[in-house]
């Protein structure tokens, strides 16, 4: 599965345990009429791949869903859910289909030869 959306925080490499697991988040934000914050965990070797994001890019993170059991000392039982990322890229965000790029300002100049004495026709 992909998320695309917007760099809202990436957060710093934590470890845990004496094994040295390593855990980072990511947060996206997706551009949708309710847009979502997703937060989405990168472990292991996996964290690195943050490191050439900044805040506010446009990105698509490939995720998997991940689920496990947990029983608590009362013996309850407890669903935990977690999205991990796997891959991430940048996104450029395309023109729309059939619309011409956009000049820059600078290629806009203002029109220095109107002559207010000429006539023109229209109604407004």
């Amino acid at each position: 599965m992909e998320i695309e959306g917007k760099v809202k925080v990436i957060g710093e490499t934590k470890t845990f345990g004496n094994n040295g697991f390593r855990k980072r988040e990511l947060v996206v934000t997706t551009d949708e009429q309710y847009p979502q914050h997703i937060l989405i965990e990168f472990v292991q070797d996996k964290c690195d791949l943050l490191n050439g994001y900044a805040v506010g890019q446009d990105v698509k993170v490939s995720i998997n869903l991940r689920g496990r059991e947990w029983t608590n000392p009362q013996g309850e039982v407890k669903y935990f859910n977690a999205i991990q990322g796997w891959r991430i890229e940048n996104v450029t965000q395309a023109q729309p289909e059939g619309m011409p790029p956009v000049p820059p300002m600078e290629a806009f100049e203002p029109a220095d030869n109107i002559n207010d004495e000429d006539h023109d026709d229209l109604p407004f």
